[in-house]
């Protein structure tokens, strides 16, 4: 903690490099987020007051890597944080007020004196705020007002989560200026997942924020989806001599609400038939025995969903196996079988409503012409529009990104890799 100019010397100087490189990992990286971090203090001051001691933060955005569609019918998911994060500065305040204020957006300002859901508030950023903070006192934290400023490399729209990258930096703020760093990166995630649902009004489960506050890879288990069991898995990313590659084919996600929807109601379909409300609670043998019959009652494409839904939560198993073993050769063998069968037998790369609008299914096709026996590539998030998801040998990066480029536009492949830590404080 430290006044902005002192913390701008000190950052100028290298006397944070060694905590910027414990975020950012490569010395590269670490020149970069020098002049990032310098930027965001002079927002600080330049909003409120130069002399304050501040305070720097950071919270990742995330990528899905395994179990696609799986966790609405509680299966497992395997997910990871990204080197694209939301920054903060900020200070405390004796005011029991909240000021946020991100780059190129109004202030958020939230009284703490009320954490009471707002009608007027929902779906936008103020509630999150809100939320946070009436989350943090629900379980038992302490609160208190501070100003912020913040800015993020986690682009909106991207399925990258920025607004999961937005509740976690809000959290880990609350978590070290006013509770010493003692809430746990699940419980961050908890809460985030709580502002979300009550105080934004968006139904989402707890992949997002969980990615994002505990960094690197993560599985979650969502049997029990009131109490999920999430694991830390541990794999160097930097070490494997791949990058990871998100294509946005800027394909449009409006009209596919029914599209998305569908995916899980035809799941459920499936488990019904077994007097069952989701598939993780049927067994795949049960169920493989009985085709005949479910087909008949919930059609060949429900099927075919559910098969995809056995596969592909069984194999992040296989998956978080081969990152345990440094096997990463493996690993992307089982990111191919994943992507081949959400393509195939979920049915999420393109929607049939719409067979003439395709870019996911080029993107997939344009990454195996290029990446065929030496990457991995699938669909990434819900699917039929959107982004895919590649990982690339570094000797093709150059060439996967340009051929992507051509086709999609300018900045529309992002090289990522994978973060080693979740929400913390620089």
């Amino acid at each position: 903690m430290a006044n902005t100019n002192l913390l701008k010397d000190e950052i100028r100087g290298g006397a944070l490099d060694s905590r910027l490189k414990r975020v950012y990992v490569t010395d590269e990286a670490v020149k970069e987020q020098r002049g990032r971090y310098i930027d965001l203090i002079n927002d600080f001051a330049a909003i409120f007051d130069e002399t304050r001691d501040i305070r720097l933060f950071s919270a990742p955005g995330r990528t899905e890597v395994g179990g696609n569609h799986t966790d609405h019918n509680h299966g497992r998911v395997l997910a990871a944080g990204i080197n694209l994060d939301a920054v903060a500065a900020a200070a405390k305040n004796s005011e029991n007020i909240v000021r946020v204020k991100s780059r190129g957006y109004d202030t958020d300002v939230c009284d703490i004196n009320d954490l009471s859901v707002k009608e007027e508030e929902k779906g936008h950023s103020p509630a999150l705020v809100r939320g946070m903070c009436a989350g943090f006192k629900k379980y038992g934290y302490e609160i208190g007002g501070f100003d912020a400023v913040t800015m993020s490399s986690v682009l909106s729209g991207s399925g990258l989560s920025s607004s999961a990258a937005y509740e976690v930096l809000v959290g880990t703020m609350l978590n070290y200026l006013y509770n010493d760093g003692r809430v746990d990166a699940v419980t961050i995630a908890k809460i985030a997942q709580y502002a979300e649902n009550v105080y934004f009004d968006k139904p989402c489960g707890l992949m997002d924020q969980t990615a994002c506050s505990v960094g690197g890879f993560v599985t979650i288990d969502f049997n029990d989806p009131a109490d999920p069991v999430i694991n830390e898995v541990k794999f160097d990313f930097a070490s494997c001599g791949h990058s990871l590659c998100i294509v946005d084919t800027k394909g449009s996600h409006s009209d596919l609400t029914d599209d998305y929807a569908a995916i899980r109601s035809e799941m459920e379909s499936v488990a019904a038939v077994f007097g069952k409300k989701v598939l993780r609670d049927v067994d795949e043998e049960e169920f493989k025995k009985n085709i005949p019959q479910v087909r008949a009652v919930t059609g060949d494409r429900a099927v075919l969903r559910a098969i995809h839904f056995f596969a592909d939560n069984d194999r992040v198993l296989k998956e978080v196996d081969a990152l345990k073993k440094g096997d990463f050769e493996t690993f992307k063998k089982y990111i191919l079988e994943s992507g081949t069968s959400s393509y195939m037998y979920n049915q999420n790369v393109f929607s049939v409503k719409q067979p003439a609008v395709q870019p996911v299914s080029l993107a997939l096709a344009l990454s195996e012409s290029i990446l065929s026996g030496k990457g991995a590539w699938r669909v990434h998030g819900g699917g039929f529009a959107g982004t895919i998801q590649a990982f690339v040998p570094a000797e093709l990066l150059s060439d996967y990104k340009n051929a992507m480029e051509s086709v999609f536009g300018e900045g529309s492949c992002y090289v990522l890799s994978i973060r080693p830590v979740g929400g913390v404080e620089i």
